[in-house]
């Protein structure tokens, strides 16, 4: 926690830039959101808080029953929401319940998932990937049309335990060929980060890659420091804890919200200077709870005269 709280840069000001606000609210246009079906049970409508067909995905945390994860599938779409459930492989262990899985939301109308290796440091059964899920044909033969990934542009030491991206960057390159090969309609989604410029530099990355896909970048809502530190160490953010540090020395500001407005407005002045940046859809952790994070989307996603867009 030391190293955490030490002292850094300052954080950019952006007190001069209000001509970034139309670039933000574009950024913000089809915005996503997470929720775990015990969080989703708290919210007595989500139509009143958030954009009709905003997307939804709901996370499933090993030990998480399934009739649950249905349960809030079903509740969102009969809301008018777009649903995009989490399929962990390690979770789901075996390809004939992902069958079953993938037959169960698709009674429901749902065509969309998020393909994970999951939160489990072992495998169980025969599935340990989401190459391997895309590979079986099972979600294809289901219906499914869309198909969402992990993006890490900060690493992931379960992938490469030494450090760099090697294996990360391999798995991903094999991602963009089955998309090109099967037409599929994919996107990298990405840990929540609090800094824009390892986003920026891992999609040019990319591009010298040969990779294409559409980024959706994961940042946290609004939040309590003591809340996202504590996610962030648990979910091995990387190198943009920084901005936690800068903002922890300050101790004026410890009690205080932290929003991703800076994060969000650096990647919407990166957008506008280049708009060949795979940054595509801001996707919302709501750490701090749902409707704070509801709340921030629809401040900050107005253009003139008009509400927070949503598109598929």
């Amino acid at each position: 926690m030391a190293k955490i709280l030490a002292f850094g840069r300052p954080r950019p000001d952006h007190s001069a830039s209000a001509e970034t606000g139309a670039p933000l609210a574009h950024l913000l246009e089809g915005f996503s959101l997470e929720v775990m079906p015990r969080t989703a049970a708290k919210i007595p409508s989500f139509a009143e808080i958030l954009p009709a067909e905003t997307r939804i995905y709901i996370a499933h945390i090993d030990g998480t029953p399934f009739e649950e994860m249905l349960a809030t599938a079903r509740r969102l779409r009969a809301e008018g929401f777009t649903v995009m459930p989490h399929i962990p492989a390690r979770v789901v262990e075996t390809k004939a319940r992902l069958m079953e899985w993938a037959a169960a939301y698709a009674d429901l109308g749902i065509d969309e998932a998020l393909l994970l290796a999951g939160g489990v440091s072992h495998v169980r059964g025969e599935l340990s990937n989401s190459m391997q899920m895309l590979e079986s044909g099972i979600l294809d033969r289901a219906g499914f049309r869309r198909l969402h990934v992990a993006g890490h542009p900060e690493g992931n030491r379960d992938i490469d335990p030494t450090g760099g991206e090697a294996a990360v960057m391999e798995a991903v390159r094999w991602k963009q060929a089955f998309a090109e090969r099967t037409g599929a309609e994919m996107a990298l989604v990405t840990q929540f980060v609090f800094e824009a410029q390892p986003v920026i530099d891992w999609a040019a990355r990319l591009r010298e890659a040969g990779v294409t896909l559409p980024i959706h970048v994961g940042v946290a809502g609004p939040a309590k420091l003591q809340t996202l530190i504590k996610f962030a160490l648990a979910c091995g953010v990387g190198p943009s804890l920084r901005v936690l540090q800068r903002r922890a020395a300050d101790i004026t500001k410890l009690m205080l919200p932290f929003t991703p407005e800076d994060v969000l407005r650096d990647l919407a002045a990166a957008k506008a200077a280049d708009p060949a940046l795979q940054v595509e859809r801001v996707h919302f952790f709501p750490l701090g709870g749902i409707t704070g994070t509801a709340g921030f989307t629809d401040a900050h996603g107005r253009l003139a005269g008009g509400a927070a867009a949503a598109t598929a």
